[in-house]
């Protein structure tokens, strides 16, 4: 469970911050999930932000979860 946990977090990372990168610098083209979501035209940069920190929350509670069952 905590390996899936971190997939996902890292997966919710890279597409936040690539999400707020193209907005701030255009970069990175169309690859963003973000960018795709018809609801969220003019608001990328903020569902970016938010996709970067449940990202890190995410990451966050696999690892604390790690420390606690390992003792």
């Amino acid at each position: 469970m905590k390996k899936i946990l971190e997939v996902l977090g890292f997966i919710l990372l890279v597409q936040g911050a690539m999400a707020v990168l193209h907005e701030v610098t255009d970069w990175f083209g169309n690859w963003g999930v973000v960018r795709h979501i018809g609801f969220l035209d003019g608001y990328e940069l903020y569902a970016g932000i938010v996709l970067a920190v449940l990202g890190i929350a995410i990451l966050v509670a696999s690892d604390r979860g790690k420390r606690q069952t390992g003792g």
